[in-house]
């Protein structure tokens, strides 16, 4: 039809098109979002509350580290403490709070995510699955002491293991357990349903399934899960006041069996002592500085392992 159009009336309508696009594109982006003013202070408000937090949680660490680290030394975090001769030593703490962070996990970590991929890919009953997790959720809020007195019934008088490392690790395996299940039952619930059923339509098996395809993608929340768990362990010391003992006064002697055997105290129960038994508010900020390194120093390990376990 155009080729029968004078040129210059072509030439003219081609014109008038690319000036109004022109104008069009110059004037306003019709792919973008027009945000109305309450959108705008919502987004305010959010950015504002986020940066509180992030103040706070920048301010919490400095401080620690400011006041911690002065009274933090070589023999500080490599000898035990001496009432003879006055001098503070948190290494047998140390010691102890690694064995149990190690052996919770070692416990939790395969019984917490073997617990959620059952409940998520392998129960039948909807029912029994919502009892498990309305339990899980209510384990989740149980105040730490009361998890302390059942350790020292069960662990420490029933099964005859005294007050010990050992029955200390058992009663934080129970403690952090609903975090591992219900952390990885999310990861699990996050992963398209695409995934399995490609998997499945070529003639994979569900635990091939499950093994190569929902745990890879999964382990990012199952990382959440077991950092979250390691801030649970690192900070109680109600529940271990009980079941493992207050105190830590000798160097680590022995097999890892026979220290786990015996009672002794982690770095918050130390901190604990330290703060409002003693009053030594400086050794107290010295404990809580070498805590924050150490946490810091398994989460920045657990991120590397999982990113390691995700390239191969």
């Amino acid at each position: 039809m155009t080729d029968k159009l004078p040129r210059n009336i072509t030439a003219g309508r081609r014109k008038i098109r690319e000036s109004a696009g022109d104008k069009l594109s110059n004037d306003i982006n019709i792919t973008a979002k027009k945000r109305r003013p309450l959108e705008k202070l919502v987004y305010g408000v959010i950015f504002l509350l986020s940066g509180c937090v992030i103040a706070m949680v920048v301010y919490f660490i400095a401080t620690i580290l400011i006041r911690g680290l002065p009274a933090v030394s070589l023999s500080f975090v490599t000898t035990a403490p001496n009432p003879i001769a006055k001098t503070v030593g948190i290494f047998p703490s140390i010691i102890n709070t690694l064995y149990i962070i190690f052996f919770t996990l070692l416990f939790c970590v395969p019984i917490g995510v073997g617990g959620a991929i059952y409940l998520n890919e392998y129960a039948g009953s909807k029912r029994f699955v919502r009892v498990i997790e309305f339990a899980t959720e209510t384990l989740s809020g149980i105040p730490s002491i009361l998890y302390g007195v059942f350790g020292y019934v069960v662990f420490c008088l029933l099964f005859g293991l005294k007050v010990s490392l050992i029955s200390g690790i058992l009663t934080l395996t129970i403690m952090v357990l609903p975090i591992m299940i219900r952390t990885t039952q999310e990861a699990l619930r996050a992963v398209p349903k695409s995934y399995r059923d490609g998997a499945l339509a070529i003639g994979s098996t569900k635990w091939h399934m499950v093994r190569t395809i929902l745990l890879p993608s999964s382990l990012k929340g199952i990382l959440t899960g077991i950092i979250l768990s390691i801030g649970r362990m690192v900070s109680e010391s109600a529940a271990l006041l009980l079941v493992a003992g207050g105190s830590a006064m000798y160097m680590p002697k022995g097999s890892i069996f026979s220290q786990l055997s015996g009672a002794g105290s982690t770095l918050s129960v130390e901190l604990y002592r330290y703060a409002y038994s003693r009053g030594d508010n400086e050794t107290a900020f010295g404990i809580a500085a070498v805590l924050i390194i150490i946490v810091i120093i398994l989460n920045t390990l657990t991120r590397y392992i999982a990113g390691r376990l995700q390239k191969t």
